[in-house]
């Protein structure tokens, strides 16, 4: 953690809305007039598309698993490296995961490839990292521990799964049956790499549908967010104001003490309510701490 170059992660597994949420950071960026550097989780794969493909083949020969949840397809150190040095010097390396054919083509490159890899722009106020492995801890590997700020973005499973179906079947152009092979093969490191990392997080944003779910692997159509509310839950953050959430979020509700429930329609207000002032301590941190050094 550093309160001159402080870090935030948004969290969750493929699918499951950790896009949606940079939309939110993005404004409220803007709004407090912070200049941020972006990394996307994927930037740390270990492997282009076509050589995991290779990887998945050998492991079953093997019978064995390895997806995008695991350490053997992601270079966990390197990512703890990029934080630990941002922490220090407010600098970095990443590099673009080139997903679509419309993201590849301005490099001219083939889907599923890595752009070379970049250091990050100069003088930024603070890094914004979107993917699976914000709050990661291995034996050998601990990336929470320089996370000021860490968001889990988690639907429920179902829902979860319906993401990533209807978005790798019509944006990436995958088969359903390979988008389904990948998610029954992540399993062990969804349940070893992913979930644990919901319970060192500052905030999440579980987003229940409120229509039927039950079989995932049909959906056809990705429930709205008008179709469900949003579970947040905090851990362990002194002085929430909850009364000013429930007059804000109309139709919001506690749950439990540490947890409130808006409908999923105003979910982007609500993380804009929420973050902003969280933001916005971490920027006058900064600010204050950069007015010292130079006094």
């Amino acid at each position: 953690m550093s309160a001159k170059h402080p870090i935030i992660a948004v969290t969750g597994s493929s699918g499951a809305g950790t896009t949606t949420s940079t939309e939110a950071f993005t404004q409220i960026f803007s709004q407090l007039n912070i200049n941020a550097a972006f990394i996307e989780g994927d930037s740390f794969h270990r492997y282009t598309r076509a050589e995991m493909e290779v990887m998945i083949r050998k492991a079953q020969e093997e019978n064995k698993n390895i997806s995008y949840f695991g350490p053997e397809a992601n270079d966990f150190a390197r990512l703890e490296q990029c934080f630990a040095q941002y922490s220090s010097i407010g600098q970095g390396e990443t590099r673009d995961y080139l997903h679509t054919f419309d993201e590849a083509v301005p490099f001219n490159q083939m889907p599923g490839t890595f752009t070379p890899w970049r250091s990050l722009p100069d003088n930024t106020d603070m890094l914004y990292y979107e993917g699976l492995h914000g709050g990661v801890i291995t034996k050998d590997v601990n990336v929470v521990k320089h996370v000021d700020l860490l968001i889990g973005m988690v639907p429920i499973v179902n829902l979860e799964w319906i993401q990533k179906i209807v978005r790798d079947t019509n944006d990436r152009g995958h088969s359903r049956e390979k988008v389904m092979d990948s998610i029954t093969r992540s399993m062990d490191d969804y349940v070893n790499h992913i979930t644990p990392q919901f319970s060192r997080t500052h905030i999440n944003f579980q987003r229940v549908p409120t229509v039927d779910t039950s079989n995932p692997f049909i959906a056809k159509n990705i429930p709205s967010l008008d179709e469900s509310f949003v579970v947040i839950h905090f851990y362990g953050m002194e002085n929430t104001n909850f009364p000013y959430y429930l007059q804000m979020l109309q139709g919001s509700f506690m749950s439990r003490a540490d947890t409130i429930v808006v409908p999923g329609g105003k979910m982007l207000l609500a993380m804009e309510i929420i973050l902003t002032p969280l933001i916005q301590k971490l920027l006058e941190k900064r600010n204050k701490l950069i007015k010292g050094e130079q006094e």
